[in-house]
């Protein structure tokens, strides 16, 4: 993402800053979860549309198990032309870390 602020990779600065421990960028969580929907499309072209709204950071602890993230999606409306929009829900340590995130999708 481009983004080397020290709060992705380091513990001691993330830490002074008010951060529980590093975080992982917000790109890549948004990316984990349209993950979901490439997967059951198929085709990554298939999404013409993908917003998100950034709720919560995901703590990566320095624990060597790293953080999980689970996603689940839904079609939450049948669009024009063949589309849909899905709905995503993004969890990490039981908590909501995206708000707002979904997707138009084209179906084949």
């Amino acid at each position: 993402s481009g983004d080397f602020n020290p709060i992705h990779w380091n513990e001691r600065f993330a830490r002074e800053v008010g951060l529980p421990d590093v975080i992982a960028h917000g790109m890549f969580t948004m990316a984990e979860a349209i993950r979901v929907v490439t997967d059951w499309t198929g085709d990554p072209g298939a999404v013409v549309e993908y917003g998100v709204r950034f709720t919560r950071p995901v703590v990566v602890p320095d624990d060597g198990q790293g953080a999980v993230i689970e996603v689940s999606g839904k079609v939450a409306a049948k669009l024009d032309d063949r589309t849909v929009r899905v709905d995503l829900t993004a969890t990490s340590a039981g908590q909501k870390v995206l708000g707002m995130s979904r997707a138009v999708v084209r179906l084949a």
